[in-house]
């Protein structure tokens, strides 16, 4: 390979599925490139990635890590982003930022198809990316067994820059297939230069003329060579995979086991030569080179100690510390190792940097020293709406005053979180992706504002209505010295069609009820229907006041309004009250082959099938529509992802109440009335 130019800043993103080694990936690339002067282990928490004491506590990446570090005298930054489906919302908010990504994945072939998402948006948005092999020390399979299950999730061609060499059942070295040269692996090392295994030549040879026929492809000239049995110059080899690299064309596969710094290096000179610059970026998404500094929120941090921090990608340089950007003045710009900061003057365009006491800018914003900038498709995007939640309330009563405060502050850190006070249950609600998404939301609510909250399940909003009318006589009279109270009423209350509400009339004549009286009898009738009595909300009923007599003396509103109230106390057990529980529209997706076994999730759940058909875009992938119970969704994320290998997801709204009769509604009253 001739001598690469020097290219501007850099920045790359390491995703993958949950457990694939990311986190150990970055730290051998920051140990082979003297960020670090010792690897840290997940085992021990001292890994320069997943610092949070949340992350440490639960050995897993919650939220993206920075490191900014140097190759050759050139600037990379790695954003190592969470691999668990319950923060790849995380993942997708910073790959919109990058250069290119590396995607991990073990060489286990049956969990090849959790990557599915992940690929699909990265082709949505046009993002280069190399595939790294991890834990090839522990390969049971092949290479080509891997390449195959990848391929059939991948709609961009997977290119095998490297053939692993196995010693027995362990991997030793690879072929570099470009340069047709083969490495040992020295671990905690740079890799030592072999001679290519006589045994290994014809699979060389073989997975070459496959690299090269891909690449073909794309290049007109490589296509004439091979067809005319001409070997191709090395040198327009790499030119052609950087180019295909670069545009989104091809998908280059490297092997390795990072914890051991296999392969490692090997994929620093690959980011090295192949990843774009910032301004082939730029052009990419669809912004001008030209233009004054611009930069993008990837990532917010909210310390009660240090303040806040904006992580941000740098569109176009410099950006100074002090400089203001979209009104808002630049408090300080830092690089990132991890959790520790190092002040820089100014950042260049292609850097990801934190940005110090940027107030009111939100994760997703595009900070201009122009003013307001709309953000370009290309870098948009939308936090999942969530599907999980739980009913939070402080610990010690004299912390609710900091309960609003403190659930504000970690939304801003994740927007995929938000928060609610439920006025039908009367509960503080806290919505995520998933349970441990949210127990980290908790956790970061306890170390980080002292604010420790006791949890409970979401209770239902359960209503009831009435399936018959009665007339009623309501009367309240009190005698007690001086002034006494008198409301004397006549009811008519019969059921509406679902959906109708309440309506309340009336057909006084003769002023039996004065007029200024009325509308307390209604406010009687609405207190009484909070709660009716089953216990629950009344809706969908109509009220009618046809009758009355007052006390030109006794009467007044108040009077009027307890009148009401006793009526409908006394009328409401004998319309046949009757349970509705709420029914949501769910739309399940999965991949195509779990589909029977959601449609028995669902079914097993009360849920109604209404069908099910391929889902737009998804190749492979269905789409299964039911109307289900509320009561049956509070966990059914839990479920569906451990039937689906975790890629299952749903989208749910509210339809339409429902009357419940029999043993299950016998259980929800009496709950309720032992609740009271």
């Amino acid at each position: 390979m001739t001598e690469k130019a020097p290219s501007g800043p850099r920045s790359v993103a390491i995703v993958g599925t949950y457990s694939s080694g990311k986190t150990a990936l970055l730290e051998s690339l920051l140990f082979a490139t003297g960020a670090i002067s010792r690897k840290g282990t997940i085992k021990e928490g001292n890994t320069v990635g997943d610092a949070s004491a949340e992350a440490r506590s639960r050995g897993m990446s919650v939220e993206v890590s920075t490191a900014t570090t140097t190759y050759l005298d050139e600037v990379f930054t790695f954003l190592d982003c969470p691999g668990s489906v319950e923060f790849l919302h995380e993942t997708y908010a910073a790959l919109v930022g990058v250069d290119a990504a590396v995607v991990v994945c073990d060489n286990e072939i049956d969990r090849a198809a959790a990557l599915y998402p992940l690929f699909r948006f990265l082709d949505e948005h046009q993002i280069p990316y190399l595939i790294f092999v991890n834990k090839m020390d522990r390969a049971s399979g092949s290479a080509r067994d891997v390449l195959e299950a990848l391929q059939a999730i991948s709609k961009r061609p997977l290119v095998l820059r490297q053939v692993p060499i196995r010693k027995g059942e362990a991997v030793s070295g690879y072929i570099d297939l470009v340069h047709e040269r083969a490495y040992s692996y020295s671990d905690n090392g740079a890799s030592s230069l072999i001679q290519i295994p006589e045994e290994m030549q014809t699979e060389e040879q073989d997975a070459r003329g496959e690299m090269l026929e891909a690449l073909a492809d794309f290049d007109d000239s490589l296509l004439e060579k091979l067809l005319e049995d001409v070997v191709p110059p090395k040198e327009e080899i790499y030119q052609t995979l950087h180019k295909d690299f670069s545009e989104g064309l091809v998908v280059p596969v490297l092997f390795g086991a990072a914890e051991r710094e296999n392969g490692v290096r090997r994929l620093l000179k690959a980011l090295r030569h192949d990843v774009p610059g910032p301004e082939m970026t730029l052009e990419r998404v669809g912004l001008d080179a030209s233009g004054p500094p611009l930069a993008q929120v990837l990532k917010t941090y909210v310390s009660p100690h240090s303040g806040r921090l904006s992580l941000v990608r740098v569109w176009r340089g410099p950006l100074k510390d002090g400089a203001t950007l979209s009104g808002v003045r630049v408090g300080s710009v830092n690089t990132m190792l991890g959790s520790q900061l190092g002040k820089v003057q100014s950042a260049e365009a292609g850097m990801v940097v934190a940005l110090g006491r940027m107030e009111g800018v939100k994760t997703g914003d595009m900070l201009s020293g122009d003013g307001a900038v709309a953000v370009p498709e290309p870098l948009r995007f939308q936090p999942p709406h969530a599907v999980y939640a739980m009913a939070v309330a402080t610990e010690k009563r004299a912390d609710e005053v900091k309960l609003s405060d403190a659930l504000g502050k970690i939304v801003e850190e994740d927007p995929s979180l938000f928060w609610e006070q439920n006025h039908g249950t009367h509960q503080v609600l806290l919505w995520g992706q998933g349970e441990i998404h949210l127990l980290v939301a908790l956790d970061r609510l306890r170390n980080k504002y002292n604010l420790p909250l006791v949890t409970d399940r979401p209770k239902v909003p359960y209503k009831e209505t009435i399936r018959k009318p009665v007339s009623v006589h309501g009367r309240h009279k009190k005698q007690s010295g001086g002034h006494g109270q008198f409301g004397d009423v006549h009811l008519d209350i019969r059921p509406l069609g679902r959906g109708e509400g309440f309506v309340f009339e009336d057909t006084i004549v003769g002023g039996v009820v004065p007029r200024q009286y009325i509308p307390a009898v209604e406010t009687g009738v609405k207190d009484y229907m909070k709660k009716g009595p089953l216990g629950f909300p009344v809706v969908d009923v109509g009220v009618t006041l046809t009758s009355g007599s007052y006390h030109t003396v006794d009467s007044s509103e108040m009077a009027f309004q307890t009148a009401g109230r006793i009526a409908m106390s006394e009328g409401m057990p004998q319309c046949n009250p009757v349970l509705l529980e709420p029914i949501f529209k769910v739309d399940v997706h999965v991949p195509n082959e779990y589909t029977p076994q959601v449609q028995r999730l669902l079914s097993g759940r009360r849920g109604q099938i209404l069908g099910f058909g391929a889902r737009d875009g998804w190749d492979g992938w269905d789409s299964v529509s039911a109307n289900l119970p509320q009561a049956e969704l509070h966990d059914l994320i839990i479920e569906l992802r451990s039937l689906s290998r975790g890629v299952g997801t749903y989208d749910f709204s509210f339809d339409h109440l429902q009357e419940l009769s029999g043993r299950l509604a016998d259980d929800v009253v009496s709950a309720a009335a032992a609740a009271q």
